[in-house]
């Protein structure tokens, strides 16, 4: 493989949660009067950190969310997580692939580490990653679509940027793993290929993606 780290987003990408906290957020949006679908939430708010939910919401109608709105939202989203939540097909598959080929990877979230960990535990996947193997955009000043939280793992994994690949489902994710120098194949499961715009490649299927690395 030509790389020596690959970096994976969290969510829709190891696991399928894009459908779940979007359905959510929409709604809890809504409820607070500030009317968002969930095709909305997806283009507006998918692959951002919650910081961004804060500030189009203010930008958009001069007001501010009430303090306790992300522990309200992840009550639900965890709640949810609970009933819903899986793995996406065929990550475990691939994850075992890179460890038998001793390629190093870890997780660069927009997510906190909370979710994070919720996600994994419920789906298993905690069994893939050791803790100093995940980062957050709480880790960093600024989520994607600055480069700051890539550039972050990269360096606590000890891999110079262009040796990485980022593995990103969304448009923010991409921008930000361009920011950072790194090559980024783009999960096309829920996002157009057309939304992903400057992506090294695209794939569909996790099975695809070890042939797109070698």
């Amino acid at each position: 493989m030509r790389y020596e780290l690959v970096i994976f987003d969290n969510d829709g990408v190891l696991v399928d949660s894009e459908p779940i906290a979007n359905t959510i957020l929409a709604g809890y949006l809504t409820e607070l009067g500030h009317p968002t679908s969930y095709e909305e939430s997806l283009r507006d708010y998918m692959g951002a950190a919650m910081h961004r939910v804060h500030d189009l919401v203010e930008e958009r109608s001069g007001e501010k969310l009430p303090a306790d709105f992300e522990a309200t939202y992840y009550a639900r989203t965890f709640a949810a997580f609970q009933e819903e939540l899986v793995a996406v097909d065929g990550v475990e598959e691939l994850l075992g692939k890179l460890v038998a080929d001793g390629v190093d990877y870890c997780v660069a979230s927009s997510g906190s580490h909370e979710k994070i960990r919720v996600g994994h535990r419920k789906t298993g996947l905690d069994q893939w990653f050791e803790e100093e193997w995940i980062f957050s955009s709480e880790d960093v000043g600024r989520g994607k679509p600055a480069p700051d939280l890539f550039l972050h793992a990269a360096e606590r994994m000890g891999v110079a940027p262009e040796r990485c690949v980022v593995i990103e489902d969304s448009p923010l994710g991409v921008e930000a793993a361009r920011a950072a120098g790194m090559d980024v194949y783009g999960f096309t499961s829920m996002m157009p290929a057309d939304r992903l715009t400057g992506v090294t490649g695209y794939f569909s299927d996790m099975s695809q993606l070890p042939e797109l690395l070698a």
